[in-house]
């Protein structure tokens, strides 16, 4: 057995996920987790996580041939390499300036462009074609478009829906900090109802007022939804019909896949 070890570092969660290559190039995930994300954490912490996670899956770490690596959080990066050489003894997969995509990227200044953004745009045109737009509900929300010729456009960048509510939490102090959940009310009857149907709806509305003016400049685009509260905001806006939970962990294989022979 030859398994791909996956792992998507964003600020809030780092979360790893396991494909089985001998299943061929279009393998499925087998099973993912997520863990907090921490700066100060070692590399013996992570990846002692990472073993037991995978031992509960009855996975050894011996049967970890690869390992594929996206991250936004560079302190990190140092540490998850050396995860994969200390705890699996392979080198491991970077997205980084330079790897083969497929995609032609037409940003300003393609090296500032965020690796999970990148590899969610390969992920979503692989599974759905182009063009694209993906929305990716994280720590921060972003939008990316990819055009018809497979050309990635750029996007939006919008705070998370989670900094939104805190922001509101500490800047005004008669407010408290409530969940980020779907509200029972659109019209609350107190203050905790009153500010989860402002937040909640409130983010909604930002949602589907930039995707309806993206789609009017891209109207045969596809919308596709992924990150950690798409089940939560995805159901309620206009645009969004497709939700794809694993799509940055998808783009890793893909990527992985793809650089295979051009690697040194």
């Amino acid at each position: 057995m030859s398994l791909l070890l996956a792992v998507d570092v964003g600020n809030t969660n780092v979360v790893l996920g396991i494909y089985d290559l001998s299943k061929g190039p279009d393998s499925p995930l087998v099973c993912s987790w997520r863990l907090a994300t921490s700066r100060e954490r070692t590399v013996d912490e992570y990846g002692v996580s990472a073993l037991a996670l995978m031992r509960h899956q009855g996975i050894e770490a011996s049967q970890i041939k690869h390992v594929a690596i996206s991250c936004v959080v560079p302190p990190l990066h140092p540490i998850l390499m050396s995860l994969a050489s200390i705890y699996f003894g392979v080198e491991a997969f970077y997205v980084e300036p330079g790897v083969k995509t497929g995609v032609k990227v037409l940003i300003d200044n393609p090296a500032e462009l965020g690796a999970d953004r990148l590899v969610n745009a390969v992920a979503a045109i692989e599974a759905y074609g182009a063009p694209v737009i993906v929305v990716d509900f994280g720590t921060a929300t972003t939008f990316d478009v990819v055009n018809a010729k497979r050309e990635y456009l750029g996007g939006l960048i919008c705070p998370g829906l989670k900094i939104s509510a805190d922001a509101l939490f500490q800047r005004a102090s008669r407010l408290p900090r409530v969940e980020v959940a779907e509200p029972d009310r659109l019209v609350g009857r107190n203050t905790v109802q009153a500010m989860q149907a402002g937040i909640f709806y409130g983010y909604v509305g930002m949602v589907d007022g930039i995707l309806e003016r993206l789609l009017a400049e891209c109207p045969e685009a596809k919308v596709v939804s992924t990150g950690g509260l798409a089940k939560v905001i995805g159901p309620h806006t206009r645009a969004i019909r497709l939700e794809a939970p694993d799509l940055t962990l998808d783009g890793l294989r893909i990527l992985w896949l793809r650089n295979q022979g051009s690697r040194k």
